[in-house]
């Protein structure tokens, strides 16, 4: 039997056959300098904490990449049915980069759109009397700093709806940020490297130019450091306005909502928009999600519009009551229209559908 290796060199070694495989400057450096943090750990009494940071490096290269596999959405030239009519009931705002589009879509509140990818994610500027908060920074491809200035001279908070790469892509611009006490935000909070996100700008993902400053061979998401913890209940005076947390796992095991009270309107994050709806990737939980769709629906009559975190930006309030009649539908064996693709069953409903785990 042959002699088992130390952890540290176990570890070190994968990371050099790694070293050895891949192309790309930034690859490489990656591999290098977690094969010379492990080598020191060995060293010094700080060998366990490299480990584990090293291993969080890891599992988050994993996760990222499982997450481009599940996706289950249909991404055969998705971007025929560009631009979405919804956008056009919106005023347009002028702004240098050709990456985004923004659009004012009510008092004070900035729909920031990123349309050339295959996410069409949607960031938020929530602009009050005395400060602004920005719900979520986006894919971290173009310069939302850059965006955000030209649109407010306001102090920015910023707080992740949840923090998948394409919701924390710029976080690290940003002084600001508020964030969930959960070992998952702790966790993505760290980054991560190069190849846990170079899938999403694969073929059939992108197809608008990127921008001319921006790297592929070193896209990542970047480290960022949370200045505030909030959760459940917390409430955010910006100026005229009050922002409300709701704590509403299941998509993500940090995701939030914000319901603004006064106006009322409720700003979702990825618990709902019109798409399919993810209980299946990694870290996603149908049970939470049941949950947070039980507890949306009951706020259907406290709110006029939900403001959705991809593809449109805003949508009737009846929709809550469809998603907890959805969730429960599933639960309760009553949905039957569905079909099933790499062991997911993708359950349809009017607008919107939601894919769980065929034991569901």
């Amino acid at each position: 039997m042959g002699r088992v290796l130390p952890g540290w060199l176990q570890y070190a070694k994968r990371c050099y056959a790694r070293w050895s495989f891949v192309r790309g400057n930034a690859m490489k450096s990656y591999y290098l300098v977690l094969i010379l943090l492990l080598a020191a750990s060995a060293c010094s009494d700080n060998k366990r904490s490299v480990e584990e940071a090293a291993t969080v490096a890891e599992q988050s290269r994993i996760a990222d990449n499982d997450q481009v596999r599940n996706r289950g959405a249909n991404k055969d030239n998705w971007w025929d049915q560009l631009p979405r009519p919804e956008w056009s009931a919106y005023q347009k705002i002028d702004q240098d980069q050709d990456w985004f589009e923004v659009y004012l879509i009510a008092d004070g509140i900035y729909a920031i759109y990123e349309p050339g990818q295959f996410e069409e994610v949607i960031s938020f500027l929530i602009t009050g009397e005395d400060r602004a908060l920005l719900f979520d920074t986006g894919l971290g491809i173009g310069n939302m700093r850059r965006v955000v200035d030209q649109l407010t001279d306001l102090d920015v908070i910023v707080l992740n709806s949840h923090t998948h790469y394409d919701h924390i892509g710029s976080n690290y611009l940003f002084d600001v940020i508020y964030g969930t006490d959960t070992e998952f935000t702790q966790r993505r909070a760290l980054g991560s490297p190069p190849d846990a996100v170079a899938d999403f700008l694969q073929e059939g993902w992108v197809w608008k130019t990127l921008p001319e400053e921006f790297s592929a061979d070193t896209y990542q998401s970047r480290a960022f450091t949370i200045s505030k913890i909030v959760g459940e209940g917390d409430r955010i005076d910006i100026g005229g306005r009050v922002l409300e947390i709701l704590f509403t796992p299941g998509h993500a095991p940090d995701s939030i909502c914000l319901i603004d009270r006064e106006n009322r309107l409720l700003f979702t994050g990825d618990s709902f928009y019109l798409a399919p709806l993810y209980t299946h990737i990694p870290d996603s939980s149908f049970d939470d999600y049941a949950v947070t769709a039980a507890r949306l629906a009951g706020l259907a009559g406290d709110i006029d519009s939900a403001i959705t975190s991809h593809n449109v930006p805003v949508v009737d309030s009846s929709y809550m009551t469809a998603l907890g009649q959805a969730f429960a539908d599933i639960q309760s064996g009553a949905a039957s229209d569905f079909t099933l693709s790499d062991g997911h069953r993708e359950y349809h409903f009017d607008g919107f559908s939601v894919i769980v785990k065929d034991e569901k």
